[in-house]
C-alpha cells in the first residue's frame, strides 16, 4: 500500500522557497522557546541560539527576493505553500495553549 499523496506545492521561485523554509524554521524554533509550552530551559536555550542564524537566513531570503526584483509577496500562493508544509500546526506551537479548566 502506498503512503498518502500530499498536495503539490505551488510554483515558487527559489528565493520564495528559501523564504518559506526559513520562515517555518523560525516558527519551529519560536515554538520550542515558547515559555507557555516548553518544559526545559536547555531546549529553549538551544532553540534561542539557533534562532539567530535562522532569522539571518530569513532576512537573506527576503533580501535576495528584493534584489531580484521580486518586490511583491504573493500571500495567497505562499499561504498555500505553508499549508502544504504543515505551517498551521507548526505556527500553533507559538501561540498560547488553551487554559486548563480549574477544578
Amino acid at each position: 500500500m502506498l503512503p498518502p499523496e500530499f498536495p503539490p506545492l505551488p510554483a515558487l521561485t527559489r528565493a520564495e522557497c528559501e523564504f518559506v523554509d526559513s520562515y517555518l524554521e523560525v516558527v519551529d524554533l519560536l515554538g520550542r522557546i515558547n515559555p507557555a509550552r516548553s518544559t526545559h530551559t536547555y531546549g529553549a536555550l538551544r532553540a534561542a541560539q539557533a534562532l539567530v542564524g535562522r532569522a539571518a537566513a530569513l532576512k537573506d531570503a527576503l533580501a535576495l527576493m528584493h534584489a531580484r526584483g521580486e518586490s511583491e509577496v504573493h500571500a495567497a500562493t505562499l499561504a498555500e505553500a505553508l499549508r502544504v508544509l504543515d505551517g498551521e500546526r507548526r505556527a500553533g506551537r507559538v501561540t498560547m495553549p488553551p487554559p486548563i479548566p480549574s477544578s
